[in-house]
């Protein structure tokens, strides 16, 4: 037995038995939810509110630090919880409270940087409140461009240090959710990565695909193209940090919903009840996932609440 299915995005055939109730739903921020050029769009903003009616938990899941997703997070309102640094901490909003840490420390931040300082590639620490970095480059030069539309107490905080490995060693701070390491060169880059790998207790992201950002200045835009990678703590991903809060939830894995794009969305898409790939998602995302929806700057988000949810 069947029915058909009429909504704005598309015609959809389901069997009977097929209509689960996703009560979770887990949502990487860029090259996902945000478009090219950091927004949310209105269509992406209606879809997730109609979820939230429906009394699903929205929770944004993010490689960024906890008070840029804040931001991003209040334009959409009433969600309860949000994801950081790769899975490396949970947020409660609504208490005030971190409620899950699994930050590196400093002895091996200081490994991590070491390396880079040798090499001479650009890195940028993220603590659990702050970014600190050596100059206003690459991935934190986005950050930046973004605090121009935030309040005060929504901008993400950028230390620009000139010696930021000493700054580390002598600082009070002793946690880090993640370091960042950016090159415009993928040979550079794949040589940094095989040093990286030798560490112990950290996770190094493979990331195969050049990222792409646009800066709007104005009435013009610039366009930043460059290879990174993420180097967490061992066993942090956003999965591990998915599966911590569902279970405190009381929901099962099976009525969890994801949707991503990156090589750091790899181990919820799997794991999840239904994951979901963006149409710009890279190639080894879109062959594990249980479904492709349109790109980030075509509401793919919206889209796939439509058809799976609302």
């Amino acid at each position: 037995m069947y029915y058909i299915e009429i909504n704005y995005w598309n015609v959809i055939i389901l069997n009977e038995g097929d209509n689960i109730m996703y009560k979770f739903i887990a949502i990487d921020l860029d090259g996902t939810l945000l478009n090219s050029y950091g927004e949310i769009s209105n269509e992406n903003k209606e879809a997730l509110n109609k979820a939230i009616d429906k009394g699903v938990q929205i929770v944004l899941t993010s490689g960024r630090i906890s008070k840029a997703i804040e931001y991003i997070s209040n334009q959409i309102g009433r969600n309860n919880y949000l994801i950081s640094g790769n899975g490396t901490t949970i947020y409660d909003l609504k208490n005030d409270v971190e409620i899950y840490n699994k930050c590196m420390s400093r002895e091996t931040a200081l490994k991590i940087i070491e390396i880079c300082e040798a090499n001479s590639i650009y890195y940028s620490v993220f603590g659990e409140k702050t970014i600190i970095t050596k100059s206003l480059s690459y991935n934190v030069l986005v950050y930046n461009s973004e605090n121009y539309k935030k309040s005060p107490d929504m901008k993400t905080k950028i230390n620009v240090i000139p010696d930021v490995y000493d700054y580390i060693k002598s600082s009070k701070q002793d946690k880090f959710s993640k370091i960042t390491i950016c090159d415009s060169s993928n040979i550079i880059f794949k040589g940094i990565i095989k040093k990286m790998r030798q560490i112990k207790n950290i996770e190094v992201l493979d990331v195969a695909h050049m990222s792409r950002k646009k800066i709007r200045k104005g009435t013009s835009q610039s366009e930043l193209q460059y290879f990174y990678t993420d180097i967490t703590n061992k066993d942090v991903n956003k999965w591990n940090a998915i599966k911590y809060l569902i279970d405190n939830l009381g929901i099962n894995k099976e009525e969890v919903l994801t949707i991503g794009d990156n090589s750091n969305d790899k181990e919820m898409i799997i794991n999840a009840g239904l994951g979901i790939a963006m149409g710009n998602s890279a190639p080894k995302i879109k062959e594990i996932a249980d479904d492709i929806v349109k790109s980030n700057d075509n509401n793919g988000v919206a889209e796939a609440l439509y058809k799976y949810v609302i």
